[in-house]
């Protein structure tokens, strides 16, 4: 009798309906309108489409859980770190200028070289062989104003070259100390040259007697010591009195001014020449 007993309960509770029951309440539910004080029709409608919204949830993914939920990477907002500008970036670029652009901005400026008066003659039997470098090559506008004693330079539009005006004021410069006309056109064809120029009483001061015989230890019987120092130091000495003026490189214009001053001091030329010697071969095996 038991079997029965139970078969018979197992049926009835299948024909017994079954109670409708409530979806738990989703996100869905912040977004549905909801009325104070609505009717009970309207209540069991939002039921039926809570359910309806649910059973729709479940049908499109059944096998995900519903505690785990895929987040694309794409839609999640990240924080960026601030760029920084480099310092390329920073500020517009722009072109250099071209030769031609530069001369259209460039303010004329002039120089005026004073000539002393013992050169003066010097300065106008060679007149054609310094006006005419200083034309064709820097693109200069000269002139010599005899009055004032001096010549005058001055830039225009032919002028390419920034430190043109410098190159040619140091080229009448250097004539206007006592140096050729052809060692003063290195200058406007070189660019490491300089000229220093120092007195006696610098490296010891001398009077009477003893400053001629330093002079005369530095010139030599016939300029043969002075050409000496020219040759082996590959520089160019003009002896105006007690100021001396050396032409060429830095480091040859040091040489030079060394065994200058061992004259000055009162060593005997065969220790220069020694001396100038050794350092001549030098510079022999450093230019091979």
């Amino acid at each position: 009798m038991a079997p029965s007993t139970s078969v018979a309960r197992i049926a009835a509770s299948s024909l017994k309906p079954k109670k409708a029951t409530r979806q738990k309440s989703s996100m869905k539910e912040a977004f549905l309108p909801t009325q104070a004080g609505g009717s009970a029709d309207e209540d069991v409608e939002l039921d039926e489409d809570r359910e309806n919204w649910a059973s729709m949830r479940l049908e499109d993914a059944p096998e995900m859980n519903q505690d785990e939920v895929m987040i694309d990477d794409a839609a999640v907002p990240t924080e960026r770190a601030p760029q920084i500008p480099s310092l390329e970036s920073a500020g517009p670029s722009f072109p250099p200028l071209s030769a031609a652009a530069q001369r259209v901005y460039v303010k004329t400026d002039s120089r005026k070289i004073a000539i002393p008066p013992h050169r003066m003659t010097p300065i106008k039997k060679d007149w054609v062989h310094i006006f005419t470098p200083l034309v064709e090559m820097l693109g200069l506008q000269v002139r010599m104003n005899t009055r004032r004693g001096c010549v005058e330079l001055r830039s225009s539009k032919h002028t390419d070259e920034t430190g043109a005006l410098q190159k040619g004021a140091e080229f009448v410069k250097a004539y206007a100390l006592g140096f050729d006309v052809n060692d003063c056109l290195a200058i406007l064809r070189m660019d490491d040259l300089y000229i220093d120029t120092f007195e006696i009483k610098d490296v010891k001061t001398l009077h009477g007697d003893h400053l001629s015989r330093a002079i005369g230890r530095i010139a030599g019987q016939d300029g043969k010591t002075k050409f000496t120092i020219e040759n082996a130091t590959r520089t160019r000495i003009v002896l105006a009195e007690t100021k001396i003026h050396i032409l060429g490189s830095f480091q040859n214009i040091k040489i030079a001014r060394d065994a200058i001053s061992n004259l000055i001091l009162g060593s005997p030329p065969g220790k220069v020449y020694a001396s100038l010697r050794v350092i001549g071969a030098r510079m022999k095996q450093r230019a091979f």
